[in-house]
């Protein structure tokens, strides 16, 4: 990396009179510097009247920023107290960055801050209107960062998705070929809800989705350990910035704002006009309302890895094994709405486990024969199992590592007789399983007093479980496989409606 910064200090007073000891305290911070890092060089300086101008090169591991900042502090406490000078301000007048990358760009890239430009497997960042708070915050590193993973991502744009199938049933003959959803719909077991995307389950549909979750419990998590948990459904910003939720899909998630006051005066205009008009008033609500700073669950491990933050967890309790059912999932899905299947809001059991690779593993195991038990023995489905590409890669635009299958995500998917023929038609992803190394481990600063963990998560979603069952056996209990009958073996009779 090739670093070119031209800046200045203005100082509160005259130069004039400290010139040759400014020059002597250049000339030693310049061989103080070196020390750190010999490619530094502090060079063009200039004094007129209250402003030192210069400029640091590099192409060292030492960023000339950091050498500017210690620059200004050490000159503050040498001429603070023997003259009464200070620096009053950091000037920065260009600032050129050029690095190498792996790959040739493929198109142009922007990001904030500074324009990129490209020579065959160059990249420079040339900065502008930027000040001494900007540099502070080390957004340099992470700008070079972002180019470099702007540029890698180009090459996986288009690309299918690592998907590689390690187990599959065989062929089941389903017993029609309808969509659960339009036919629950028809019978009035569901009814579509006030806002997109989200579904009123009537007692039918509900009793379905109660015994999904009840099979769950029943059949792999308690038989394994889990405990249970209840978390909120709101989720700081703090906390999706650790994750990798807000960068990886903020067009995804459901934002939260707060009222900004409840003070009766302040709302009187709002609910004058709403009693008024009988309408809402969205640009006076808005003068009411809080910037959001948090939203709805996308998931529920997040804020599970949240309440380990810090804390050092006992030999003892490893492997932790929780789950939340509480909190439901919102993710905008604009086009991509279809039935009870892909919606906005949705019903989910969250299991997270901590423990250590070894734990996890065997966990693992343990809980792909207590699914197998669910999906072939009682719900006796046509389903599958693969390796795919975990969403926090997808996020990035990266393709998953068949090597190494310690860490990943296993997803299960089931045959969908509406769609058509088995080999050609999509099959709906219903399940999965995931272990992810340190990832949150490091995120949130989780220990054990002696072992190194890894964590990861098998998100149940009922709605999911729903329709891959009512796809393959129908509606009509009498042709359940008896396994499921045995949860559930009759339907409520429901309202009748005029």
């Amino acid at each position: 990396m090739i670093f070119d910064l031209k800046a200045g200090f203005t100082f509160s007073n005259d130069l004039s009179k400290i010139k040759k000891e400014l020059e002597s305290f250049i000339s030693n911070f310049k061989k103080k510097i070196i020390t750190k890092d010999k490619t530094v060089k502090i060079q063009n300086i200039k004094i007129e009247k209250n402003n030192l101008f210069f400029s640091i090169l590099s192409d060292g591991i030492f960023r000339p920023h950091n050498a500017l900042l210690q620059m200004k502090n050490e000159i503050s406490k040498e001429f603070g107290k023997s003259h009464h000078l200070g620096v009053r301000e950091i000037k920065i007048q260009g600032y050129n960055i050029s690095f190498d990358l792996e790959k040739k760009p493929l198109k142009d890239i922007k990001i904030p801050f500074a324009e990129v430009k490209f020579k065959e497997k160059t990249a420079t960042l040339i900065l502008k209107s930027i000040d001494e708070e900007f540099l502070q915050h080390n957004y340099i590193d992470r700008m070079i960062n972002r180019v470099n993973e702007k540029v890698e991502n180009q090459y996986y744009e288009g690309k299918t998705e690592f998907w590689k199938p390690i187990w599959e049933s065989g062929e089941k003959k389903p017993v029609w070929n309808k969509d659960p959803t339009e036919e629950m719909t028809k019978l009035g077991w569901l009814q579509q809800g006030p806002t997109k995307g989200k579904w009123f389950y009537r007692s039918q549909a509900a009793a379905i989705m109660k015994t999904m979750e009840k099979i769950a419990i029943d059949e792999v998590l308690k038989p394994l350990g889990f405990e249970e948990i209840i978390e909120s459904h709101i989720v700081p910003f703090d906390i999706w910035l650790k994750t990798g939720h807000l960068e990886g899909m903020p067009g995804e998630i459901y934002y939260v704002a707060e009222p900004a006051t409840r003070d009766t005066q302040k709302w009187e205009h709002f609910v004058d006009l709403t009693k008024i008009t009988k309408e809402i008033q969205i640009d006076e609500l808005k003068k009411n309302l809080s910037t959001p700073t948090a939203g709805i669950c996308y998931a529920q491990c997040p804020l599970i890895y949240w309440s380990f933050k810090g804390k050092t967890i006992s030999e003892e309790s490893l492997p932790v094994l929780i789950y939340d059912k509480t909190a439901i999932s919102s993710r905008y899905e604009s086009g991509g709405r279809h039935g009870i299947e892909r919606v906005d809001e949705f019903h989910r059991i969250e299991p997270v486990y901590i423990g250590t690779r070894e734990q996890l593993l065997k966990l693992r195991d343990k809980m792909l024969e207590r699914y197998k038990i669910v999906f072939s023995k009682i719900f006796d489905l046509e389903w599958r199992m693969a390796w795919v590409t975990p969403w926090y890669m997808q996020q990035a635009g990266k393709i998953a590592d068949e090597s190494n299958q310690d860490t990943g995500t296993i997803d299960f998917e089931a045959y969908m007789p509406y769609r058509g023929d088995r080999k050609k038609s999509e099959w709906l992803e219903f399940q999965n399983l995931s272990i992810l190394g340190d990832k949150y481990i490091k995120a949130f600063n989780i220990k054990a007093q002696k072992s190194t963990l890894w964590s990861g998560c098998s998100g149940i979603g009922l709605e999911r479980w729903t329709t891959a069952f009512l796809s393959q056996k129908g509606l009509d209990p009498e042709k359940w496989p008896e396994g499921f009958k045995k949860y559930l073996h009759a339907l409520p009779k429901g309202i009748d409606f005029l």
